[in-house]
């Protein structure tokens, strides 16, 4: 589900005058693997466009960055999109999520709009993100608990390649179709309870091959547990929520729009909740000028 009102905004700027690429992020300059990350983007446009010319890119979020919150995700997608246009390339939607994923998977699915699944393909050409249904489809909203606002030591790009190391990673990806299927199906038909069970479990089987990893990744704190604990008893008394958590310690709690408000106050009076994000199903990624 991609998240209307938490956005990352990105300006390329192919110049004559820049010997080298330059990456400034929320107003800090950034050198390093994340640069040479947006470089090799940046790479593949000008080779598509035949353009010799380095690159300014500034990027920022108005929500916290390497935390959890998809910002690798949401910056992948935004730097796609705006390099393909700064380069006068004229993409399909299609063609923007397979470049997008070379900066990270998931970045594939926030191109589209709205309630978005990733086709695994066969090879890089048929590997892209689709719209399975509109933003107003589903009247879902996602309140993220913020318990920390800090950049994990760990990337998920780093935690990705340790996952073969656990033992539990090959049923994760042996099981993965049959846990898609019912997500897709539950969201097609609007399906809540359905829905929370499958992105808890996908979400719990996630965090254990981390946990089991060599060497092994713990991104939860101990008020990440405290907000799934809670999340669980709350559905339980009849509040329909639900947790997912990405690679960081902070929780996606999903809820219907008409429950969002109650589901926000009762995470903010939890200890360890710092705040929470409430976003709603969103557009699909786009030019502001």
């Amino acid at each position: 589900m991609n998240l209307d009102g938490l956005f990352t905004r990105t300006t390329v700027s192919f110049q004559p005058s820049l010997g080298v690429d330059e990456l400034i992020i929320n107003g800090h300059e950034v050198t390093g693997k994340g640069l040479d990350r947006v470089s090799d983007i940046l790479n593949v446009v000008r080779q598509s466009a035949g353009l010799g010319l380095k690159a300014e890119v500034v990027s920022e979020n108005n929500f916290p960055t390497g935390a959890g919150i998809a910002s690798s995700a949401a910056a992948f997608a935004a730097l796609a999109l705006a390099s393909v246009r700064a380069a006068g390339l004229d993409w399909s939607e299609s063609a923007v999520s397979r470049l997008a994923r070379l900066g990270s998977g998931s970045a594939s699915r926030s191109i589209p709009a709205g309630f978005v699944e990733w086709k695994m393909g066969a090879d890089d050409l048929d590997s892209y993100a689709f719209s399975i249904a509109p933003p107003g489809h589903w009247a879902l909203a996602d309140c993220v608990a913020v318990v920390s606002a800090g950049h994990k030591a760990t990337g998920s790009t780093e935690g990705h390649a340790l996952a073969p190391t656990s033992p539990l990673q090959a049923a994760r990806v042996a099981d993965a179709h049959r846990r898609l299927d019912i997500c897709r199906r539950a969201i097609l038909e609007r399906d809540f309870d359905s829905l929370a069970a499958v992105i808890e479990h996908d979400s719990d089987i996630m965090h254990a091959v981390m946990m089991t990893s060599q060497p092994a990744l713990f991104y939860w704190k101990p008020a990440t547990l405290a907000v799934m604990s809670a999340v669980r008893e709350w559905r339980a008394s009849g509040l329909p929520a639900a947790y997912t958590i990405d690679a960081g310690p902070n929780v996606h709690v999903i809820c219907p729009q008409d429950f969002s408000s109650k589901v926000a106050e009762l995470l903010k009076d939890l200890p360890g909740v710092s705040s929470v994000l409430v976003a709603k199903a969103g557009d699909a990624a786009r030019l502001l000028i």
